[in-house]
């Protein structure tokens, strides 16, 4: 298993997980209030989350699936950090959104290398 992969996978988990809190945790209920957001913008990033995770799996075997995850997934990373700078959350809040903005966008890179750069 390649390093590419195991980040995939490890990224795949992580919003699927991620994804999971934001539809049955009370914390991240509060936490979408806290950033000013409705609930209908909570359901649509579970939802956005978990189409990411599923396509990061896929885009393992069929790259363009991964292409089109990953580069959704930084975008809404980019936005999750957005709303962090925005309410002033520290460092410590605001690190995981830009971490997994910059994997998303390393394995964009990797996916659009393997598809198209053959």
């Amino acid at each position: 298993m390649t390093f590419n992969t195991v980040l995939a996978v490890f990224t795949s988990i992580a919003f699927f997980y991620y994804g999971f809190t934001c539809l049955f945790s009370d914390s991240m209920v509060k936490e979408f209030y806290r950033f000013g957001l409705t609930d209908q913008q909570r359901i649509l990033t579970s939802i956005l989350q978990f189409l990411g995770a599923i396509g990061i799996v896929v885009g393992i075997k069929l790259p363009f699936a991964g292409l089109m995850a990953t580069i959704g997934l930084s975008l809404l990373m980019l936005m999750g950090f957005i709303v962090r700078i925005r309410i002033r959350d520290d460092i410590r809040q605001s690190t995981p959104s830009f971490a997994f903005m910059l994997i998303n966008a390393y394995l964009f890179y990797f996916y659009y290398l393997s598809a198209y750069m053959k």
